[in-house]
């Protein structure tokens, strides 16, 4: 699977070349969960807006949680912050990459269930630890590949939230919990 695994990431770095805007050019489903893909230049938008803002807002219209929407004010214009210093190139990613939506044949690699759009390359990496992990081959080839810039281990708690709160928004209250705990971590790691 490694060789695999690097024939992917080797297909990533040519997109780069072609592709320059965060997005997609039709809409994808996360869950049950339309996403937004209008096309958008600049990463931290594209994800604050089209993807947390619009998970924060419709967890809102359900449960009309109060300390989500304070806290949620107080991140949002911070966001910017876990991006400094790096350069964030539109890749294509899974979106909802966990290790039940990926299998192997014969032939390589399938990719089952996506919620396809371009987006930081990190992205991905965040869901495949949540739910079951995939084994460490898979990320020493993705690495290889495309190191890990400054501030990495942040921005999967990051992209963490998106699936969080896509989680509760599709199976309720239960991920409240590890919503709302995340978005007090991110806070305590900005000014």
């Amino acid at each position: 699977m490694i060789e695999e695994e690097d024939r992917l990431g080797m297909q990533q770095m040519d997109q780069w070349k072609a592709i320059r805007n965060f997005g997609f050019h039709v809409t994808t489903c996360c869950g049950y969960i339309p996403l937004d893909n209008r096309w958008c230049n600049d990463w931290v938008i594209f994800f604050t807006r089209q993807r947390l803002k619009h998970q924060v807002d419709l967890i809102n219209r359900v449960y009309n949680d109060s300390e989500l929407q304070e806290l949620w004010s107080c991140l949002e214009s911070k966001i910017c912050q876990f991006f400094t210093n790096i350069e964030v190139r539109p890749s294509l990613l899974h979106g909802d990459l966990w290790n039940g939506n990926a299998a192997e044949i014969t032939d390589g690699p399938v990719m089952i269930d996506p919620a396809c759009f371009y987006g930081h390359s990190e992205f991905d990496l965040s869901i495949t630890r949540l739910f079951g992990g995939f084994d460490s081959s898979f990320y020493a080839s993705y690495h290889k590949l495309i190191p890990k810039q400054l501030g990495f281990d942040k921005r999967q708690e990051l992209y963490a939230l998106f699936h969080y709160l896509n989680h509760w928004n599709h199976f309720g209250i239960g991920y409240r919990s590890s919503s709302m705990a995340t978005i007090k971590k991110l806070l305590q790691w900005i000014r």
